[in-house]
């Protein structure tokens, strides 16, 4: 499944190089190009459903998390080969970036489990869901400005949106117990480590949040002015997370989020809608070609 629209290669150049690397492996391989949103999904559901042995998703997280949902409680593995702005999946899971190191993982990795999470509406991520601050940017992060400077549109999209931290009174429910926080934004996590090649940095948003626990890390994040953000950062960095009232982490395996006022909700980097936000922990939800 290849998005043409994701990350900033042309579409002729990308199915050259993807030609050649699968072609130089004697892997056989069909693919199809998607056109809009629920394209990926509902052809990987059909490859599921005509004997396809794995679904390759060429582009970025968004496209992913289509490829997922088509292929949740299938079996048929999923392999990446990152082309859009982000690849937080591919790089959590060591999948190389480049095509013709991807191609390979395809071709001769192996089908690691890994959780999943899953929305009220039915569709599954595998990075991230979250509401608040980190949603209004990624809403701001237009097609046109990440096809212009790719990651730095998300810089750009900060602040266009704001510098100073908003601040909105959460209710969040996890397994049960109810808590209410004055945060700026709330994440609800799978895969831990955040990665950027635009400014060469890579940190884990929290302590020990693993895709293969069972559970989600629901990481809640309450900076007061941009000091406050660069100590998190700083602390997130150093991977010290303990002690600081601005950071503060719960586990659960279902989650419900709810604000005093709307604010804008994402899942892996793909505008969603508005709070309130439901989502629950699928374990070994999803099959995935990683290096062997």
């Amino acid at each position: 499944m290849l998005n043409p629209a994701a990350g900033q290669v042309s579409t002729d150049r990308a199915v050259r190089a993807l030609a050649g690397a699968f072609a130089a492996r004697r892997a056989g391989f069909d693919i199809l190009e998607t056109r809009g949103a629920g394209d990926a999904e509902e052809m990987a559901r059909m490859a599921a459903r005509v004997g396809y042995r794995s679904v390759v998703a060429v582009g970025g997280d968004g496209t992913v998390g289509e490829v997922i949902t088509g292929l949740a409680g299938t079996g048929i593995p999923l392999g990446i080969i990152p082309k859009g702005t982000g690849n937080q999946l591919a790089s959590n899971l060591g999948i190389p970036l480049a095509v013709e190191a991807a191609v390979d993982v395809v071709v001769n990795g192996r089908a690691a489990p890994i959780d999943l999470g899953r929305l009220a509406d039915g569709r599954y991520f595998a990075v991230t869901a979250g509401a608040g601050w980190d949603a209004a940017i990624m809403a701001a992060a237009t097609r046109e400005l990440k096809d212009r400077w790719g990651f730095g549109a998300y810089l750009y999209a900060g602040l266009r949106t704001g510098i100073t931290p908003p601040s909105t009174l959460y209710r969040i429910t996890a397994d049960g117990e109810t808590l209410e926080v004055n945060a700026a934004m709330v994440l609800v996590a799978n895969m831990g480590q955040f990665a950027s090649r635009f400014l060469s940095v890579a940190f884990s948003i929290g302590p020990g949040v693993s895709f293969q626990d069972g559970k989600l890390d629901v990481c809640i994040f309450a900076p007061r002015n941009l000091t406050d953000v660069a100590a998190m950062l700083w602390r997130m960095a150093r991977r010290r997370y303990a002690g600081d009232n601005r950071l503060i982490y719960l586990q659960a395996e279902e989650i419900h989020i709810e604000t005093d006022s709307p604010v804008v909700t994402e899942t892996d980097g793909e505008p969603m809608g508005v709070t309130p936000l439901s989502v629950r922990a699928v374990p070994g939800g999803a099959h995935v070609l990683v290096p062997a």
